[in-house]
């Protein structure tokens, strides 16, 4: 009888040896096609002046590691001062990449913009051109873009104005380590109608994480459009502090 069970037994461990190989060489999971995360920011401060702050940020990646790679991201700011509001911005920009190469791509863009304190009711900017990925690697990456589109504008109190436009960005990440990075992204828009009323946007930011889906990011971003009617001040820079909420699917 003893004999018998120390047979089964080698038999039983010999039958999960091929199972156990075959797991230790099974592939990894295929990656996730949609990336993202959702953030949110809060400040208050009281005293002599009573002031908030507060932002909302979204971003949403749809790489399906095929040729076309989708991107959105949005930002809303807002701020007062004894209540007395000193910031309310809204930006939404949508981006529609299919690579020809491994280094070139076509794309289609919308950027949004509101920002009552330039004046701006609406500022709509379909556009699309070529990309360019200078250098990408699983740490470092630096892009380029150019094209052309159009712009229809809202200034307070008149009429919409519209143009044709030329639109160039660029585009810079940075790894420091499987926790943080450095992103940095420059965009600008000329109107083909005056090219001298152009808008430029800026940022530069830090992302780290803190617990495993969720990131601390501190950004710095500037705006700046060359044309504003009212003598309204040309240049507005922020710095935005706030935690981010990962997801994956």
């Amino acid at each position: 009888m003893k004999f018998k069970t120390v047979v089964l037994m080698c038999l039983l461990f010999a039958v999960s040896l091929p199972a156990t190989a075959q797991d230790k060489t099974a592939p990894p999971p295929p990656p996730k096609s949609f990336t993202g995360n959702f953030g949110a920011g809060l400040a208050l401060t009281g005293g002599n002046t009573d002031t908030k702050s507060f932002n909302l940020s979204y971003e949403v990646t749809h790489d399906p590691k095929k040729r076309n790679i989708f991107k959105s991201q949005g930002l809303y700011l807002r701020s007062s001062a004894s209540d007395v509001t000193t910031t309310d911005l809204l930006r939404i920009g949508v981006k529609d990449d299919y690579l020809l190469t491994d280094r070139v791509s076509v794309y289609g863009a919308f950027g949004y913009l509101r920002d009552p304190f330039k004046s701006i009711s609406y500022l709509l900017n379909p556009n699309g051109g070529l990309g360019f990925r200078i250098y990408n690697t699983d740490h470092i990456s630096f892009a380029l873009n150019g094209g052309a589109g159009g712009v229809w504008e809202k200034n307070e109190g008149i009429d919409v104005r519209s143009s044709g436009t030329l639109n160039a960005g660029q585009n810079f990440s940075y790894k420091l380590s499987d926790t943080s990075k450095i992103t940095q992204n420059m965009t600008g828009m000329w109107k083909t109608s005056e090219m001298a009323d152009a808008l430029y946007h800026f940022d530069i930011a830090l992302v780290t994480s803190v617990v495993k889906k969720v990131d601390v990011k501190i950004e710095f971003m500037d705006e700046y459009k060359n044309r504003t009617p009212f003598g309204i001040k040309k240049n507005d820079t922020a710095l935005i502090m706030s935690l981010l909420y990962k997801f994956a699917s």
